[in-house]
């Protein structure tokens, strides 16, 4: 075998890795500039590739295709999420709450740790996620007044859930005693005057 044979051969192997995959992004209709955007570190395009997966794989019937595209899926979010990228990270959080087929464990913890991320960066969905979570103890301790805290946070940003989590806080504040209650509005306070929002009503 001569030097330039050995040489195609793993050339060749590493084509044939390559080729299945962007026949794949192919077929799945993925606009080849958003793909090399993702590719070159745009969170967004990460996100939006990361969507087309999650289509594909509810859509799909083969179960090793299915497999592959939840992988896909969970990988293309992860590197925008990684970026702290909020909507990469509250879709992390959703595909560990929901779980992925059989390729991918509902996983509370992992859901709970995501929502955590995006909510420390004041996203009010987050917020109230883990206010919900906090109530029944899912994927973190029960705390009422954990739950308190991230309900008064989410409720303090205007936006269609807002009265929702108003109301859950309400609820909530019932549940706690009063030094309890006064020790989250303080902490809520100071956690709104360390992470000023525009679109916050207090």
């Amino acid at each position: 075998m001569s030097i330039a044979s050995k040489h195609l051969i793993p050339v060749a192997m590493f084509l044939g890795i390559l080729l299945p995959a962007a026949a794949q992004t192919a077929t799945l209709g993925i606009d080849p500039a958003l793909l090399a955007k993702a590719n070159s570190g745009d969170p967004a395009a990460q996100v939006a590739v990361g969507e087309r997966y999650a289509q594909a794989a509810a859509a799909e019937h083969d179960r090793a295709q299915m497999a592959g595209d939840y992988q896909q899926e969970l990988a293309w979010y992860r590197k925008a999420a990684d970026q702290n990228n909020i909507s990469g990270e509250m879709h992390m959080a959703a595909l560990y709450r929901d779980g992925g087929g059989d390729t991918i464990p509902r996983d509370m913890e992992q859901a709970a740790s995501w929502y955590r991320r995006a909510a420390d960066q004041g996203d009010p969905t987050a917020q109230g996620t883990l206010g919900v979570l906090y109530s029944m103890g899912q994927g973190v301790p029960r705390s009422d007044a954990d739950a308190y805290f991230w309900f008064d946070l989410a409720a303090s940003v205007k936006g269609p859930s807002q009265e929702k989590y108003a109301a859950n806080r309400q609820m909530i504040g019932e549940r706690i005693t009063a030094d309890e209650l006064s020790a989250e509005q303080d902490r809520a306070a100071a956690w709104k005057a360390a992470h000023p929002r525009p679109d916050s009503t207090n």
